[in-house]
């Protein structure tokens, strides 16, 4: 079942057509440990901008690998774009998506700070 979320103001919501994850990914780099990031990667094709295009802006880091992506009112982070081996991927911030319970997910630690 799909699942949504958006950014804090409601500007940016996206949907992604599969089941919510029962996994996150948390990483120590200075990017996502600052933000707090709990994130779940899914290929491009199943995740859907439902509105907010126009209210994104850009930031790069590092290896310009992922493009984050911000809501220019709020500030939040809802999701980025980036590149697998497998092709176009989004990084979902599963702490934009109500019907996640945080508490429940089992996560994975990556040593980003490290890379």
């Amino acid at each position: 079942m799909a699942y949504t979320g958006s950014c804090h103001c409601g500007a940016v919501t996206f949907t992604v057509a599969a089941d919510a994850p029962a996994e996150a990914m948390t990483c120590n780099c200075s990017h996502c440990s600052r933000k707090g990031f709990m994130l779940t990667f899914v290929p491009a094709d199943q995740f859907t901008l439902e509105s907010g295009e126009d209210q994104l802006t850009d930031y790069l880091f590092y290896k310009h690998n992922i493009t984050h992506q911000f809501c220019k009112t709020c500030g939040t982070e809802a999701f980025a774009l980036g590149k697998t081996p497998n092709g176009p991927m989004r990084a979902v911030n599963l702490r934009c998506v109500p019907s996640v319970d945080i508490d429940a997910l089992s996560i994975q630690k990556v040593d980003g700070a490290s890379f």
